[in-house]
């Protein structure tokens, strides 16, 4: 790797500029919605045979996420409702904020007051850490279903914690081979970098660049910038990147603040000539709806699932559930609380509601969960290394497709990696605990 240059951090005094140019259409769900603090699905509580505790963001940037995972749950339930053994599960979900004290605030109270044997959820990835760590301590499973942040199954690794949508290490180490591959046809060799100055960003560059480093690609790093989370106003970040004159920008920046950073750039003529790469959440529905019918050339978009891939009778069920019940297409999100709640009832339906803690977790360890985002002859599986779900990952391009209005374009011209590709090796994963022993020592 060659020389480091510009780092650009949050805490700058910028003015918001109104750029002329292109107009990208406003995102769906991103506004805050009035939404009931809490919602319960599923059985009620004189005849559950278990209750989940849910938490999501309900309100503000990151209400979709929260809206489409409760369209997720639903989803779930109606398909188990149609199963002749399947467990009754008893679902209250309750607005996050997307803040660590409110989110262990409602955990606690979910196991106290409303008898939860699991917790499910959490958006943040600044957020699960502290709710992994308070399900430890109370003695309960925390079933992961859109954070995504490696440390929290490696270095932060809990016996009770388990994640089942893909993590920054297999999203930047299918990143990793599309670089690889793109580098060997194209010859480009200068990298920028731009994530959120926060927990998911930070692993997202620290999974990038070691798994570029596995693979032996030589590349000079020109630029790495940390805006705020939820920064109204990337022009500062656009210029730093535009005079450190990038063939490739890998960007970790996701949801509301990837659309607000595109309506920016795009303009501002920042992707002319240019490769914007967004491999863990840019593919998202809503991203894709923002894109309109005429998206900069050059954009490589990958998620935690789409609507149109794989092309499974499986996924299209999914998909077109959620729309029945919902009314909309799902993002990401939607497919992950989905898969929470089937590994929840999966656990429950092989082993009686009154299975203990441990025996779930061995059950869960070896879970095998055939979900919508897995190709045809293969099923998405935990690693019980780490409790990290394994899973294929697909990275395309967007395309003219009218199929999932208002969406103009979703992606494709795929590239296929399987979960075995994208899971850390036990040595990687040993090294870095060994390397955070020492900083977890001193913190007790």
């Amino acid at each position: 790797m060659g020389r480091r240059s510009a780092r650009l951090s949050a805490p700058l005094a910028i003015a918001w500029v109104f750029a002329a140019g292109p107009v990208l259409v406003a995102p769906i769900g991103m506004a805050s919605q009035a939404v009931a603090a809490r919602i319960e699905l599923g059985a009620a509580a004189t005849v559950a045979d278990l209750t989940v505790g849910c938490l999501f963001p309900m309100t503000g940037r990151g209400a979709i996420y929260g809206r489409d995972s409760v369209g997720g749950i639903r989803v779930a339930l109606a398909d188990l409702a149609r199963e002749d053994q399947a467990p009754r599960l008893r679902i209250v979900v309750d607005d996050d904020h997307s803040k660590t004290s409110y989110a262990l605030h409602l955990a606690d109270d979910f196991i106290r007051h409303d008898g939860a044997r699991v917790l499910c959820g959490v958006v943040s990835s600044g957020v699960a850490p502290a709710v992994a760590d308070l399900a430890e301590r109370r003695g309960v499973i925390f079933i992961g279903t859109d954070h995504a942040s490696s440390r929290t199954a490696i270095e932060g690794f809990h016996r009770g914690y388990f994640r089942v949508s893909n993590d920054t290490y297999s999203s930047m180490a299918a990143g990793a081979r599309w670089l690889a591959d793109f580098q060997a046809k194209s010859g480009w060799g200068r990298i920028a970098f731009i994530g959120a100055d926060y927990e998911h960003g930070h692993v997202s560059w620290l999974d990038l660049t070691s798994n570029l480093k596995r693979l032996g690609v030589r590349y000079q790093e020109v630029a790495v910038l940390w805006p705020k989370l939820y920064e109204p106003d990337y022009s500062a970040y656009i210029e730093a990147l535009r005079n450190s004159r990038p063939e490739i920008i890998v960007s970790a920046l996701w949801g509301g603040d990837f659309v607000a950073f595109l309506r920016q750039a795009i303009p501002a003529g920042l992707l002319q000539g240019i490769r914007l790469a967004s491999f863990d959440t840019g593919g998202n529905y809503d991203t894709l709806v923002a894109l309109g019918d005429h998206p900069p050339a050059g954009l490589v978009l990958s998620s935690r699932h789409h609507d149109n891939w794989p092309p499974t009778a499986r996924n299209r069920a999914f998909v077109e559930a959620f729309h029945a019940l919902e009314g909309r297409y799902p993002t990401y999100a939607a497919e992950g609380a989905y898969a929470g709640i089937m590994a929840i009832a999966r656990t429950l339906q092989a082993l009686g509601r009154d299975a203990d803690r441990e025996a779930m977790i061995a059950f869960l360890e070896h879970l095998h969960l055939p979900l919508p985002e897995d190709p045809d002859g293969t099923v998405s599986r935990i690693n019980p290394l780490t409790h990290q779900i394994v899973q294929a990952q697909a990275i395309g391009e967007p395309v003219a497709n009218d199929d999932f209005p208002p969406a103009r374009v979703m992606l494709g011209n795929w590239t296929v990696y399987s979960g075995d590709q994208l899971e850390p090796p036990p040595q990687v994963v040993e090294q870095r605990r060994a390397a955070a022993a020492p900083e977890s020592e001193a913190a007790r």
